[in-house]
């Protein structure tokens, strides 16, 4: 993982678009499509492929993302390693696209696939949340009904009164499925605990970004019955100290983090801290859930559905049955070129 490697390096850097099958709502957000930042680097006839789509409210866009590496291309040429990039650039979505086509590019040239190359077990499928957009009540019960193979639902919410309507209906629709939800930081103190008896009952499993950014301290003597995670408070592991004893799960996104390399530290950080462990996402392609599926090992929960909200993945792409993502290493990461 640290070597340098001599030869000069090819690095091609591009904006593509997806079309999302639906608009997508959270808090304060409506999406429409899926638009990424990706990166290749080639050295002779082996391509490492990234992609990276940023973190939206801290304005960390494709365009700025390739402004960043644009900026960077000479060095970046010269050549790299991961232990390099954490100084280069900073946490965002240009570091992790660009990290995590080096990692492809490492499998090619040692010929292991990244996991093996990370340290990791051999993957194995692994259950994942699929997520309902914020809307309506009934709308989201049909969606949920809609999302027949998914066994676990991860529900957006909105800072309006109407989210236990929201989880009941969703409840009613799939009794057996597991269950959390997001707020993305749309609750106050007093909106969190009218919701609450609602989410006990219904056996919501955790409660995740509650609170705005900055406002923490909410979360001191809150004593809530349902596990809290961190997902806009939490960007990397420096963030981490500042929440303990406030959340029991940390919600990683390679976006967020900067890369697959700081995720991996991240995650083991953590765990080490007492906090559960999540894989998250900002959406993309088969090329964003694929490192992602990596460090997917590591965690108690997985939410990599990005995939499933693209009109058009990529092939070959990662696979879902059962409730559960499959990643072969084919698609990224493996010591096999991959489609483009």
């Amino acid at each position: 993982m640290t070597k340098l490697w001599q030869a000069p390096l090819k690095l091609s850097a591009y904006i593509e678009k997806r079309p999302l099958t639906q608009a997508f709502h959270i808090t304060g957000y409506t999406f429409t499509e899926s638009e990424v930042l990706v990166v290749c680097l080639q050295d002779g006839e082996l391509v490492g492929r990234g992609e990276g789509l940023g973190v939206y409210y801290r304005h960390d866009t494709p365009t700025s993302m390739l402004k960043q590496i644009e900026a960077l291309r000479e060095r970046i040429e010269l050549g790299v390693t991961h232990e390099q990039l954490q100084e280069l650039l900073p946490p965002g979505g240009a570091r992790n696209a660009l990290d995590c086509a080096l990692w492809d590019l490492d499998a090619k040239r040692q010929g292991s696939p990244v996991w093996q190359l990370a340290g990791m077990p051999a993957p194995q499928p692994l259950l994942t949340t699929f997520t309902l957009s914020a809307d309506e009540p009934e709308a989201m019960a049909e969606s949920a009904r809609q999302l027949s193979d998914a066994r676990a639902l991860k529900l957006k919410l909105t800072n309006d009164h109407r989210n236990a309507e929201r989880v009941r209906a969703v409840r009613a629709a799939r009794p057996g499925a597991w269950m959390m939800v997001d707020a993305n930081q749309g609750f106050t103190r007093d909106s969190l605990q009218e919701a609450l008896p609602a989410f006990v009952e219904a056996g919501v499993a955790v409660v995740e970004q509650p609170f705005p950014v900055g406002c923490e301290n909410w979360l001191d003597g809150l004593n809530s019955p349902i596990p809290l995670a961190a997902d806009e408070s939490v960007q990397d592991h420096r963030d981490l100290q500042n929440l303990v004893g406030r959340v029991q799960v940390i919600n990683i996104k390679l976006d967020k983090c900067g890369g697959l390399t700081e995720a991996l530290t991240m995650a083991r950080m953590a765990r080490d801290l007492g906090f559960k462990v999540m894989v998250g996402n900002m959406g993309g392609s088969s090329w964003s859930m694929a490192p992602a599926f990596v460090l997917g090992s590591l965690c108690a929960v997985v939410d990599l559905d990005g995939p499933v909200y693209v009109l058009t993945d990529r092939t070959p792409g990662v696979s879902y049955q059962d409730g559960r993502i499959w990643c072969p290493d084919g698609v990224w990461g493996g010591p096999v070129m991959a489609a483009a």
